[in-house]
């Protein structure tokens, strides 16, 4: 065994400035997802006067006591469209994430609707195309909770298009072999009613599901003819009539049982719960002040490997060679995996060991798990010599072809090609999720405001112009603020650059779930076809 061991002092004012900085940013996403939860529990008494349960409430009664749910992109959209990311926070208007039902993994997708009817923002649909994405690399069933007015028309030229594959991904993960089950507590309408129409299980509430292709006040307008909800897509309609619905439930709460009994019955997989590990050495809670408070300090991926792996044995891979880039083998709860993570920039010797190491895992059959923290690729004249960008290519190339599943945690910097060869969201990761001390950006505030100065004082020298000093720097500050505006964890989390910020002492967990995951995936045998399944 290579057991790590530790020189971290959680006694000392560095280790708790970095602690407290870490709580105060963690607090600031916890407060914003809470005020999701406000906005939608605010509609209660409109919904338990309908008969029906909240949003979260479905989702709570559909999951199995005491699984646990990963909910994924929980701030999507944050700041953008009708989500001014203060008074109105909407998540993207769907609650997404991956739970257990009847003992076995599914992915849930229920619209928000207490949140502006459960339509859908632009982000929201960005969020939705996502967890199919997800569902499909993963073969986990989907289980819709659907009660939406459909796209937000406000934004339909961001929506209308795009829209489309999320249709056409309903299509092929039926035919690839994975259910789908739509449990319609209220209206699916318009491009929404195909949600229903294009899955393979349809759970409808007598008197509350309405399910058209235009509703009364567009038929009116259209054809001139008076038609009522349940006329024209009522619950008894479409379970007696058309077809659509396989299932007739009393309320919200009869709807998900017979969903429950359903994925019950289906000859799927259940969850593997038995598997035996050894715990880190270290206390998860020390994660919490190893990264400093500013991304440019550096410190030892070593110390967060202590406290994630099992038994906090690391076999590192060429340890003399490159030190500024550390690969190892190592388990996360029992799941065998290969480990990339940084301890500064990544230089030239450092692409070609992470190459090496990446391919071996890909070999192998293991999955690869990045930690990232670093300003980039290694720059100037010696690293410029030695070959950064041939190097850094081979990196970059290793990574993109991998074919084993790959997991992302940004700790802290995510910078330039660095975001590119340590994983990032452009490289396919199978998931990517963020600790509160992320930024990302193609580079620091700081150095893209000097880049400004230099570039912008070229330029007035060359035309013989006189120098303001007073104007570049506030040019520059300008540049410089608005660069660490957007590479705030908040501002990547609500444009999904990752599948959500996540506590420092939950990584352990989530990861050990993402790789039990993907090995249930890679063992699960699929019985596609070349159509899906369809109502005929």
């Amino acid at each position: 065994m290579s057991v790590l061991g530790s020189l971290l002092n959680p006694k000392s004012a560095t280790f708790q400035a970095n602690a407290q900085r870490m709580a105060e940013r963690l607090a600031e996403v916890r407060a914003l997802e809470a005020q999701v939860v406000a906005e939608s529990e605010a509609k209660r008494d409109k919904f338990e006067a309908r008969g029906q349960l909240l949003p979260r409430e479905r989702v709570a009664r559909l999951l199995d006591r005491t699984s646990g749910f990963i909910e994924l992109s929980s701030l999507a959209g944050l700041g953008m469209h009708d989500d001014d990311g203060r008074k109105s926070v909407m998540g993207g208007g769907a609650i997404v994430g991956i739970g257990t039902v009847a003992g076995k993994r599914v992915m849930v997708s229920a619209s928000d609707s207490a949140i502006k009817g459960g339509t859908v923002p632009p982000m929201g649909l960005k969020k939705a195309l996502r967890m199919q994405e997800i569902a499909r690399e993963n073969r986990l069933p989907i289980v819709y909770l659907v009660e939406s007015g459909g796209a937000n028309l406000l934004y339909q030229a961001e929506m209308f298009v795009e829209g489309g594959r999320s249709f056409a991904n309903q299509a092929r993960l039926s035919a690839a072999g994975i259910p789908q089950i739509a449990v319609v507590h209220g209206s699916s309408t318009a491009g929404g009613a195909y949600l229903p129409g294009l899955s393979d299980y349809v759970v409808l509430v007598r008197e509350r599901s309405s399910i058209y292709l235009a509703g009364p006040p567009l038929v009116k307008a259209a054809i001139g003819e008076d038609a009522t909800d349940e006329e024209l897509g009522g619950a008894a309609l479409h379970a007696g009539v058309t077809g659509l619905g396989e299932y007739l439930a009393e309320d919200d709460a009869h709807a998900i049982a017979l969903a429950c009994e359903l994925l019950d019955k289906l000859p799927w997989d259940a969850v593997n719960v038995t598997r035996h590990f050894d715990a880190p050495l270290f206390d998860a809670e020390e994660l919490m002040g190893i990264v400093p408070q500013d991304e440019r300090e550096p410190y030892d991926v070593r110390e967060l490997l202590a406290r994630l792996i099992d038994g906090s044995d690391f076999l590192e891979f060429k340890a003399a060679y490159a030190p500024d880039t550390v690969c190892g083998h190592a388990r996360i709860e029992g799941h065998a995996v290969g480990i990339v993570g940084n301890n500064g920039p990544i230089q030239p010797k450092g692409s070609t060991k992470a190459a090496q190491f990446i391919q071996l895992c890909d070999q192998a059959g293991m999955p690869l798990v990045f930690l990232q923290n670093t300003s980039g690729y290694m720059v100037g004249r010696e690293a410029e010599a030695t070959g950064a960008i041939k190097h850094g290519a081979k990196m970059i190339q290793a990574v993109a072809n991998a074919r084993v599943p790959k997991f992302t945690i940004v700790l802290g910097g995510s910078f330039g090609a660095g975001n590119y060869g340590m994983c990032g969201r452009g490289f396919d990761p199978r998931f990517i999720f963020s600790w509160p001390s992320a930024r990302t950006a193609v580079m620091g505030g700081a150095q893209a405001a000097k880049v400004m100065d230099i570039v912008n004082r070229t330029k007035l020298e060359r035309a013989g112009a006189p120098v303001n000093e007073e104007a570049l720097a506030a040019m520059s500050d300008q540049l410089r603020q608005r660069i660490e505006r957007e590479s705030h964890v908040l501002y990547g989390t609500a444009r999904l650059w990752d599948d959500g910020v996540i506590d420092p002492r939950d990584t352990r967990r989530i990861l050990g779930q993402c790789l039990a995951m993907a090995g249930e995936a890679e063992a699960r045998a699929l019985r596609p076809n070349s159509f899906g399944v369809a109502r005929l």
